[in-house]
């Protein structure tokens, strides 16, 4: 059995309009890959695909050698706008999450494994709030922390840094990789964000998506040393090099829509 995501000639349109072009990966089970393209590219949507939310047009995705129809507890994934139940705590949202997974866990091991992921996300005093009593931020600490709970080997995260201060943005990305690094096996995961700098620490591989319709215009290895150390990294050669490539990548697929509009 083939492990891993398969995506193989991926259409999708909203109404009218081609979002998705003939998109085609192989991720293979613990790689962690990063999707970069401009606003309006078809990175969400991809990802709602790989969720199950979504189902393509035409083509096939498939998980660990099954066709992907419909959510499931395997893949688990981090949104934009936080997705936690206002009318829960902020640990109880957690804790809900792991009785879903593991339904044998008791109620007061779901409570403290939840509080013990907040701690970890830096909302040990948050615990037994309400989303509304947070602010953006905070909430979206709380998703994160909600999904690494679930414990799923595939995590889909969109963008879930974004919202963050940059204290707390390298918090999150340092506290991703220890557990993504930790894992036996290593979770699959696949990230979405349109900062450079953060693609490249954190992943194996980077995937960048062209715009009107998306589709994959480039497919690069990130053969940094794992553990990476944030200052040395961004002070090498070799990152700047490759930071430069993906940049120019990203400009003349810009232009090139500029010239075709």
């Amino acid at each position: 059995m083939s492990t891993g995501l398969i995506l193989e000639g991926v259409d999708f349109a909203y109404e009218d309009t081609p979002i998705l072009e003939r998109i085609s990966l192989q991720i293979p089970a613990g790689q962690f890959v990063t999707l970069l393209g401009s606003s309006g590219c078809g990175k969400s949507t991809l990802l709602r695909l790989l969720a199950g939310l979504q189902a393509p047009d035409r083509g096939s995705l498939g998980w660990n050698g099954q066709p992907i129809r419909g959510t499931s507890l395997e893949r688990g994934i981090v949104f934009q706008d936080y997705a936690l139940f206002p009318w829960m705590s902020v640990v109880d949202n957690i804790a809900v999450a792991i009785g879903k997974a593991r339904p044998e866990t008791g109620k007061a091991a779901r409570r403290e494994e939840a509080a013990e992921y907040l701690r970890k996300v830096g909302l040990e005093s948050a615990i037994g709030k309400y989303p509304f009593e947070l602010s953006g931020g905070m909430r979206q600490r709380g998703a994160i922390a909600r999904a690494l709970a679930l414990g799923s080997p595939l995590l889909l995260m969109d963008e879930p840094f974004g919202a963050l201060d940059p204290v707390n943005r390298a918090r999150l990305q340092d506290l991703l990789l220890e557990i993504w690094e930790a894992a036996s096996p290593r979770k699959t995961i696949v990230f979405v964000t349109h900062d450079i700098d953060e693609a490249l620490y954190l992943s194996d591989r980077v995937v960048i998506l062209g715009a009107a319709p998306g589709r994959v215009i480039a497919d690069l290895s990130v053969d940094f040393p794992r553990h990476r150390d944030r200052r040395t990294l961004f002070d090498g050669e070799d990152f700047r090099t490759q930071r430069e490539a993906i940049a120019e990548t990203l400009a003349a697929d810009t232009l090139r829509r500029l010239i075709a509009a």
